[in-house]
C-alpha cells in the first residue's frame, strides 16, 4: 500500500514536471512570437503572389539552377530592411517624411512616384492572381472573386483598429507554411538541391539574367522599404513612445534596436526559406515534367495537380490567396504612408477613418486602381512577373537614398550604419544598379 502511494506521488511529480517544462516551452515560444512585429510581417509579405509567380517561373524555367539566389539575397535584404526599420525608430518618421526633410522636392517626388507606380501594378497583379486561385477552389466568377477580395482588403485596412489589424497580418503569415508542407509531400532530389543552393550555376543567357533581376526585384522591393520604416513608427505610437507619426522625438531604447534586429533577421529568414521551398517544389514537379513557362495562376496550381496530387494543388492555391491578403494591404499602405507624408496629410493605421480621410482614401484608391488594371488583357502571373522586374529597376535609386540617410549622423546620430551594414548595403545597391542598367540595355537591343 505504501509502495503504491509512493509510486502515485512519483508519477504525479513526473507528470507535473513534464507539464511545467511544456508550459515553459510554450511560454518562450509565445513570448518570442509576441516580439515579432514589422520585420516579420514585412519579410512574410515579401512572398506575395508576385514573389510566388517569380519563384514558380524560376523553378519551371531553370530547375534548381537559381536556388543559390535564396541564400545570396538573405544577408542583403536583412541589412536593407534593418536600416529602414532603424530610420523609422530613430526619427519617428516614415521614409518619405525623412526624405522630405533632408532632400530636394525633386528627389522626394521621384522616389514616391516610383513607389506608387510599382505598387499599383503589383496590387493589380496580386488581386488578379488571388481571384484566379479562388476560382480554382470554389465555383465563382473571376470578376465576382476580384470584387469581393478588393472590398475585403479595403475594409480590413480602413475599419479594423491597428492592434487587431497587426495581429491579423501576423497570423496571415502562416499561410506561407503551405509551401513548405508541399515540398515534403512530393519526391525531390535533395542532393541536387543542396549542391545548387551552395554552388551557383550561371547560364549566360538573356532570360537567365532577366530572371535574376526579377528575383532581386521581388525580394528587395521598394514597398518593403517604406512599409517597415512606417510600421516601426506605428509601433512607437502604439507603445505611446511618441504622440503621433512625425511628431516628437521617439523614446526608444537599445533593447528596441536589438528587438528590431531579431525581428528583421527572423522575418527575412522566413521569407527566403519560403522562397527556397517554392522554387524546389515547382522545379521538382513542373520543371521535371518539361513545363518551362507559367503564364497564369491557374496553370501554376493546376500543373501541380497531376504531378503532386490534389492536396499539394490545394495548398498551393490557398497560399496564393493567403499571401495576397497579407501583401495587398502592405502595398496599398506603403503607398499611402509615402503620399501622405509627401502631401502633409495626417497618417497612420492607428487613426480612425474620420481623423485620416486622405490617408485611408489613398489606400482605397490605389487598391481600386489595382483592380482596374485587371481589365487589361495580360495574364495575372505574367503581370506579376513584370511587376517584379519593375521593382528591380525602381529599387536602386531608393537604395542609394536609404544608404545616404542611414549614414547621415545629423539624422541618425549615434545609430548610423555599422561597417558591415555599409558593406552589405552598398554592395547590393551596386549589384542591383548594374543589373538594372544591363537589363534595360538588353530590352532595347
Amino acid at each position: 500500500m505504501v509502495k503504491r502511494i509512493k509510486r502515485s506521488k512519483l508519477n504525479n511529480q513526473n507528470s507535473s514536471h513534464k507539464s511545467n517544462t511544456s508550459n515553459k516551452k510554450k511560454s518562450k515560444l509565445s513570448k518570442f512570437f509576441s516580439k515579432l512585429g514589422p520585420g516579420f510581417i514585412t519579410g512574410a509579405s515579401d512572398d506575395d503572389p508576385s514573389g510566388i509567380a517569380t519563384y514558380s517561373q524560376t523553378g519551371a524555367m531553370f530547375g534548381y539552377n537559381q536556388l543559390w539566389t535564396a541564400l545570396f539575397s538573405f544577408p542583403f535584404m536583412t541589412a536593407i530592411q534593418e536600416m529602414c526599420g532603424r530610420i523609422g525608430i530613430v526619427t519617428g518618421k516614415g521614409l518619405a517624411g525623412v526624405i522630405k526633410e533632408n532632400f530636394s522636392k525633386k528627389i522626394l517626388y521621384f522616389c514616391v512616384s516610383l513607389l506608387v507606380i510599382a505598387n499599383i501594378i503589383n496590387i493589380g497583379a496580386d488581386l488578379g492572381a488571388m481571384a484566379s486561385a479562388t476560382k480554382l477552389i470554389i465555383d465563382i466568377d473571376f470578376g465576382a472573386a476580384l470584387l469581393i477580395i478588393t472590398m475585403l482588403t479595403v475594409v480590413l485596412q480602413v475599419f479594423v483598429p491597428y492592434h487587431w489589424y497587426a495581429k491579423i497580418l501576423k497570423y496571415l503569415t502562416f499561410s506561407l507554411l503551405s509551401y513548405i508542407v508541399v515540398a515534403f509531400i512530393i519526391h525531390l532530389n535533395w542532393s541536387s538541391i543542396l549542391i545548387s543552393t551552395f554552388i551557383p550555376h550561371i547560364i549566360l543567357t538573356k532570360q537567365y539574367f532577366i530572371n535574376i533581376v526579377a528575383i532581386l526585384g521581388t525580394t528587395i522591393s521598394p514597398y518593403l522599404f517604406f512599409w517597415q520604416a512606417s510600421e516601426e513608427v506605428e509601433e512607437e505610437v502604439e507603445k505611446k513612445e511618441i504622440r503621433s507619426m512625425g511628431a516628437g522625438i521617439p523614446k526608444f531604447t537599445d533593447q528596441d534596436l536589438k528587438d528590431l534586429k531579431t525581428d528583421t533577421v527572423f522575418g527575412m529568414f522566413f521569407s527566403n526559406l519560403v522562397m527556397f521551398f517554392i522554387i524546389i517544389t515547382v522545379a521538382g514537379t513542373v520543371g521535371v515534367a518539361g513545363i518551362s513557362h507559367i503564364d497564369t495562376a491557374d496553370q501554376a496550381a493546376l500543373a501541380l495537380k497531376p504531378l503532386a496530387g490534389d492536396f499539394a494543388f490545394l495548398l498551393f492555391a490557398i497560399g496564393i490567396i493567403g499571401t495576397g491578403l497579407l501583401a495587398i494591404p502592405i502595398l496599398a499602405g506603403s503607398a499611402s504612408y509615402a503620399l501622405s507624408e509627401t502631401l502633409g496629410l495626417r497618417e497612420g493605421l492607428y487613426l480612425k477613418f474620420k481623423r485620416a480621410h486622405g490617408f485611408y482614401g489613398i489606400i482605397a484608391i490605389s487598391t481600386i486602381l489595382g483592380l482596374l488594371i485587371n481589365l487589361i488583357s495580360i495574364p495575372p502571373f505574367k503581370m506579376l512577373y513584370y511587376a517584379a522586374i519593375i521593382n528591380g529597376i525602381c529599387a536602386p535609386p531608393l537604395l542609394f537614398i536609404i544608404m545616404k540617410i542611414s549614414n547621415n549622423k545629423k539624422i541618425m546620430g549615434e545609430h548610423s550604419n555599422t561597417k558591415w551594414s555599409n558593406i552589405l548595403g552598398w554592395t547590393i545597391t551596386a549589384i542591383m544598379s548594374i543589373a538594372s542598367v544591363v537589363l534595360l540595355v538588353s530590352l532595347l537591343y
